[in-house]
């Protein structure tokens, strides 16, 4: 591999996941922070750092990579890594830089949730009932929110609902829920509003609410080879009410910790095949999400696909291997994304045990998930071979959670030989695990530790 300088883009663990990844190749990293994060563990731990006013700003990251002779950008997830202007800007530049992510042209195709249904209808895969266009009139949406309101009637649905939702959004982030049409206009309003603002793109979609499902993800690598695998499923169904994961399991389902209605193994395969059929269609060419709703019958709808890692990818590969050796995908996707091959087939990944994530977050979920700012005065963890606990937080010295951004602080990775093993593992990391520290008013921080310990006894199983 020739000599490569990577601009990390990024902050907090996943900024430390590929300074790790590059350390493991062999390639130079340079860091970015901004004021707010000077005492964050990868700020710590970069040799060569640049402080910033936002990362969010293409131009500032672009003139650090010149200064500091960067000759690829990793943008993590987040903040520009769905940004197929930013990825075009970094690819086309008088000095053009490699973006350690998929193709601009592939971003900017399948980051509308659109123009994926459209494709997607048009090779035969299954997608959520819904418009197939981007609406932009509120006459228009009400009309088609009537047409959806019946079609939810009449598939039995008692609690009839839809989502608004901004048609380049993502991550949770430019979604609203209706339940009677008298709502339709002024949520679609607002989130026309919040879509161009955000989103730079005004355009609306509205799709019918499946009030009982599991939320499925295929994990998919791709080559500008032409190259193309898959680390298999996740379920990421535990989520807040503002539809931020908590809890994440690979693979997606486990039919003998559940019992289930229809066939299981089969609709990871249907996923995974539909999944795959996609990427081919576009030539995808970097980590990438496919994101399924699968109904208690065992109907399965494509919903999305992320164009970028994924903060949950960690599970896919702890039980991921490739020719018996573990895999880190942070690592596959910069390798190949400079140029390597993958190395290997599909024959080669096999899949043992279950994995868990556990999102430790400084919030209040008592008051609706409200994002908590203060002080950490101890974070300490166990130490097992089947914990990877990933942080920005140091363990050493006070630390100031940020009020600029979601107050997450670490990640469990737990892995067991089977759910049970690992359902008892992570109880284990979360009674072990002691996070301490106050708000800026002096009261104690409260986390989310004892709402991920009850969340635990609902893996795999569909509300009732």
């Amino acid at each position: 591999m020739k000599k490569d300088r990577v601009l990390i883009a990024n902050r907090g663990e996943i900024a430390l996941r590929i300074m790790e990844a590059c350390e493991e190749l062999g390639l130079e990293y340079v860091a970015v922070y901004t004021r707010a994060d000077e005492e964050s563990l990868h700020v710590r731990r970069a040799a060569r750092k640049y402080r910033i006013a936002d990362y969010r700003d293409p131009n500032e990251l672009l003139a650090v990579a010149d200064e500091a002779g960067c000759t690829a950008i990793h943008p993590g997830y987040g903040f520009l890594a769905e940004d197929f202007r930013f990825a075009r800007r970094v690819a086309k530049r008088s000095r053009p830089l490699t973006f350690i992510g998929p193709r601009w042209e592939v971003i900017r195709d399948l980051g509308s949730k659109l123009n994926v249904k459209r494709l997607a209808r048009e090779i035969g895969i299954p997608v959520i009932p819904g418009t197939t266009e981007p609406l932009y009139n509120e006459i228009e949406a009400e009309a088609r929110a009537e047409e959806l309101f019946e079609w939810l009637s009449e598939s039995g649905e008692r609690d009839p609902r839809l989502l608004i939702k901004a048609s380049a959004g993502g991550g949770g982030m430019g979604i609203e829920e209706v339940r009677e049409i008298g709502e339709v206009r002024p949520v679609f309003r607002r989130v026309r509003a919040y879509a161009k603002r955000i989103f730079g793109d005004e355009g609306v979609l509205i799709e019918a609410r499946l009030s009982r499902f599991q939320h499925l993800e295929v994990q998919l690598l791709g080559t500008s080879h032409g190259e193309l695998v898959h680390f298999g499923t996740r379920n990421c169904t535990i989520q807040s009410p503002g539809r931020q994961k908590r809890v994440e399991i690979a693979p997606g389902f486990d039919p003998s910790y559940v019992s289930y209605s229809f066939p299981a193994e089969e609709v990871l395969t249907e996923i995974i095949n539909h999944s795959l059929k996609l990427a081919e269609v576009v030539a995808y060419d970097s980590v990438g999400t496919w994101e399924w709703l699968v109904t208690p019958e065992g109907k399965a709808y494509l919903m999305e696909v992320n164009t970028r890692i994924q903060v949950e990818n960690e599970i896919s590969a702890r039980i991921s291997r490739v020719k018996g050796r573990e895999v880190n995908l942070i690592r596959e996707q910069i390798r190949t994304a400079l140029g390597d091959r993958l190395g290997y087939s599909q024959r080669d990944i096999t899949f043992s045990g279950t994995a868990i994530e556990l999102r430790l977050v400084a919030e209040d979920t008592r008051r609706n998930f409200k994002p908590l700012s203060g002080t950490i005065t101890r974070f300490t963890w166990p130490d097992y071979p089947w914990l990877t606990l990933r942080t920005h937080v140091p363990s050493d010295r006070p630390y100031t959670i940020p009020t600029e951004y979601d107050p997450n602080l670490a990640l469990a990775i737990v892995w067991g030989r089977d759910t049970a093993e690992a359902v008892e593992r992570a109880r284990r990391v979360l009674e072990e695990a002691v996070i301490e520290g106050h708000t800026s008013r002096g009261d104690p921080l409260t986390t989310n530790v004892e709402y991920l310990k009850k969340k635990l006894e609902d893996i795999f199983r569909f509300p009732s």
